[in-house]
């Protein structure tokens, strides 16, 4: 990887929350290139044509890659898309931004798993042997859905889903056993986890991952973050449902949710496998903390 370039993957990069993510990156300094991830290349197209007419100096830093991280294949194709883009560097990327998401409409828990859960993992099976091994960085788009999950559940729940030992085999048991209980129509409180929210549930299970993924990998900087209640796509329907303004439910813009993900790929950090606030502050895996408040100080 070039000293000029710092090349970053945003995957569901073409609208929301991961679009405004591309601006902030290449807004921060002339150093990042992003590789703009988006299931439909004709949307990425799209995207990346709006982003270079905020800015035509951005055009030659922002290239669309074709991904679907609910898809083994197309995940790997893109993996193979990019070490042939950047033949001869062994380590072109250096981060990687898991923002592709769904979840808060009436989807099974599956689908929203395969999705939220299972795609960032696929996205760094893939990928992360193309990050730079020395100072890569990985951020994954969680949300605060996932720490009021935990904060629902048991304490035996609560433990493994912030335990620094968690594995990924035992989240994909415990993902396997919430798919079961919901096949049965059975009672998640019961179980101890919680309502049983699949946004939430995904949300926690990609938290625990962070943390497990950042264990195996202590020489790469990987956490996971918050970007707020945002206004996009995922969370508009929600307040149509209710028959609200989203506004008036205190959603912000796009842009207002990438303070987190900009901290996490680009500033000065002291840890691997946390999860920050929307505040770019470093917050509990077990409770809500709102943006303002003292910053997590636990281990």
């Amino acid at each position: 990887m070039s000293a000029t370039q710092k090349r970053i993957l945003i995957t569901g990069a073409n609208k929301g929350i991961g679009c405004a993510t591309s601006g902030a990156v290449l807004a921060a300094s002339d150093e990042p290139h992003v590789l703009l991830g988006s299931r439909s290349l004709e949307r990425g197209e799209a995207a990346r044509a709006e982003l270079v007419a905020q800015n035509p100096g951005w055009a030659s830093r922002i290239r669309v890659l074709g991904i679907d991280v609910s898809d083994d294949l197309s995940v790997s194709e893109a993996a193979q898309t990019v070490a042939a883009w950047f033949e001869g560097e062994a380590h072109p990327l250096f981060g990687l931004v898991n923002n592709a998401g769904i979840g808060l409409g009436s989807a099974e828990m599956q689908t929203v798993l395969n999705v939220n859960t299972h795609g960032p993992r696929r996205v760094c099976e893939a990928f992360i042997g193309l990050l730079d091994p020395g100072q890569g960085r990985i951020v994954n788009v969680s949300s605060a859905s996932g720490t009021m999950f935990v904060a629902a559940c048991s304490e035996e729940r609560q433990r493994m889903l912030t335990s620094p030992d968690v594995t990924w085999q035992q989240i994909e048991a415990l993902m396997h056993e919430a798919l079961a209980l919901e096949a049965a129509r059975g009672d998640f409180a019961s179980a101890g986890l919680g309502d049983g929210s699949a946004y939430g549930f995904s949300k926690a299970c990609l938290n625990a991952y962070t943390i497990a993924l950042a264990r195996q990998h202590p020489n790469l900087t990987i956490n996971a973050c918050t970007p707020g209640f945002i206004e996009t796509d995922l969370t508009r329907p929600f307040a149509e449902s209710r028959g609200m303004d989203p506004k008036a439910m205190g959603m912000k813009s796009p842009e207002e949710g990438t303070k987190a993900t900009l901290h996490l790929l680009l500033g000065e950090l002291s840890g691997s496998g946390w999860y920050f606030g929307s505040d770019a502050q470093r917050s509990p895996l077990d409770r809500y903390r709102a943006p303002g408040d003292p910053p997590y100080q636990g281990e």
